[in-house]
Parts: C-alpha cells; structure tokens; sequence
C-alpha cells in the first residue's frame, strides 16, 4: 500500500506499507480519498511544530470511505463518504471523563503524534467518523479545518451583535471567521498580508479588515470600528508569540481572548495590568469536539458555510512531495491544498 512519510523535516519519502488488517469491534477500513494539507502539517515539515514526532505519515484533514466494519459499528456502514475527527482520546482519562475529549490527557492527533492519512487505506475507531449522504470528498476534508475555527469561536462565547476581532488570516482564521458570521456578530480580521485580506473582503464578504504595521494604527483603527469600545472577543490565530503577547490591548471591558494558535516560544502580557482593570477572559482552544463536525457538516448541507473559496490548490498523490515546498511560499497564496487519492 503506498503512503507519503515525512522522515524528519523537509524530507518526505515515498513508503509502501503492509495493508491494514481487517476491522475489529468498534473500528472500520476506510479508503482515503481526499487529504487536507494546514497549518500543522506546514510546521511539521519545517521541524516547528511542537506536537510532532518523526518519522510521521502526515494527513489529518480527511474525505474518506468505508469499505469494511467491524462487530457492533452501526453509525456508518460500507459506501458512506464521512469526514474523519482525527483526535483519538483515550475515553478514560479524568478529560475524556468530562467529555473534554479534544483536550485528552494523552491525545494522539492522526498525522502528528501517530500516523495520519496519506496512504491508501487505514483502520480508524468508527466513532470518529461522520457520515454525509450528500457532500463531496472534498467538502468532508474540509469540515475538520473549520472544526477549529468552531470551537475557538465557541470558547469566546460569540454572540449577535459581538464585534470579534480575528488575528491572523491563515486557514485557521478562516474557519474562525465562517463562524463569527454563523454567530450573527461583526468579524473584524487584522494581519500583515494583503492579500489574505483582500481574499477576506472579495470571497468570505468580511466587512472590516485592518492591515498590522505594528505602529499602533490598528489599535485606533479598531476604536473607531467599534465605538471605541474594541473588540468583545479577539481570537488570535496566528501562532506567533508578539502576536499572541500584544493582543490583550486590543479586547474590551470584560472581553474574552481566545488562543488558537500554537507558539512554541514563550507568551508575555506587554498590557498585563489591562487583564485586571478589564477583568479580562484568557482562554486556549485546542481541537474541536464531535459535535463540531456534525453541526458543520449540516451547515455545509444546508448551504449556509460555502467551501468552494477554500480549495486554492491541489495534487494529485504522486505529485504532493514534489509540490509541496512551493505551497509554503507566501507568493503561492494558498488558503487550503487539497491532495486526491481517487
């Protein structure tokens, strides 16, 4: 069965692995027909990503099909097309007890801390899988992305008539931002790149969009859009710690601030007596929940979260390793590459 391994950064392999063995209780073989390529994997590739362990088979953004079941399986059945909640959580631990599965005390992400989808087939527990009668391979591979952006948006209790500031424009802040819009509330994004803010005012139709220079205009900028009140909720996106460090000056009087982002160096308030004098909210988002998927997956049917912007490019699977630098290039403007199987 061929794969893709990454056996330590900026060296992807081509591998044939054994074949899966055939499903036991509570576990199906899937065939893998569409993988996402983020963030994570962009980091693991370059040796940044904290979370990651070589050598790894990459792919946690996945379409896949069911080609087998195992005993007692009765939420999917061979033929469904289902998108795949790739953090596989213990269930016993004091986290999973409470139903925290997305923060399990000893989480193995698909394609960073164990090996991930891009390969031909693999055996998953049928409970991460979430089935659509109606979505493409394409669409399911997107639902974990904005999974993300669903939970982060949940952490910072976003509510109608909310101004959000999102930090950071990258795929991640995108999924921030498709449900600050579900939420009814003004999405406002700030970031250094141009055109990922054009991208955001020309195809997610956002309303405001501010452009970081570091001199201090965005914090005015940001009073003005918002009666000088700034932000009820900022969710920095950006995994870049002066990034994460500056945001709390731009949140409101008992404002939330929500870190997505991963930075591996170390975060410092620079406006730490705002925390108080605000009473602000600080609070970390990892992961999504398996309610997420399935509410996304309904938006996604019912036409209220469109995808089409999301796919800027693609690979077929001989073509990925060859490709792949070249996606990492800000020039290249990638919002999300999708690699095919089929």
């Amino acid at each position: 069965m061929k794969a893709i391994r990454l056996d330590q950064p900026q060296h992807f392999q081509p591998v044939d692995l054994p074949e899966p063995r055939a499903p036991e209780a509570g576990e199906v073989l899937v065939r893998i027909h569409r993988v996402g390529i983020c963030g994570t994997d962009f980091s693991g590739y370059l040796g940044k990503m904290p979370f990651y362990s070589y050598p790894r088979v990459p792919g946690h953004e996945l379409g896949v099909e069911v080609l087998a079941v195992g005993a007692g399986v009765e939420n999917v059945k061979p033929g469904d097309r289902c998108s795949v909640e790739p953090y596989i959580n213990c269930q016993k631990c004091y986290s999973c007890r409470r139903g925290l599965t997305n923060c399990c005390e000893v989480n193995q992400t698909l394609g960073v801390m164990c090996d991930g989808g891009l390969c031909e087939r693999m055996i998953l527990p049928a409970r991460k899988l979430h089935p659509s009668r109606t979505l493409s391979y394409d669409q399911l591979a997107i639902v974990e992305t904005l999974a993300i952006g669903c939970h982060a948006v949940d952490r910072a209790r976003v509510k109608a008539g909310d101004h959000v500031l999102v930090i950071g424009a990258g795929p991640i802040g995108l999924s921030v931002i498709e449900f600050v819009k579900v939420a009814g509330a003004t999405c406002i994004v700030l970031d250094v790149n141009e055109a990922r803010l054009a991208f955001c005012r020309d195809r997610l139709k956002v309303p405001h969009t501010l452009t970081a220079r570091g001199d201090g205009s965005e914090l005015t900028a940001l009073a003005a859009l918002t009666n000088g009140q700034l932000a009820d909720a900022v969710i920095d996106a950006t995994g870049n710690h002066k990034s994460m460090s500056a945001a709390l000056g731009y949140c409101a009087f008992g404002g939330q601030l929500v870190y997505v982002g991963i930075a591996a160096q170390e975060i410092s308030f620079l406006q730490a007596p705002a925390l108080h004098r605000r009473e602000l909210t600080i609070l970390g988002s990892r992961n999504a929940l398996a309610r997420d998927f399935t509410r996304i997956i309904r938006l996604i049917e019912e036409g209220v979260i469109d995808t089409t912007p999301w796919i800027t490019h693609r690979a077929k699977f001989d073509e990925m390793i060859a490709q792949f630098p070249g996606w990492l290039k800000p020039e290249a403007g990638v919002i999300k590459a999708l690699v095919s199987l089929d």
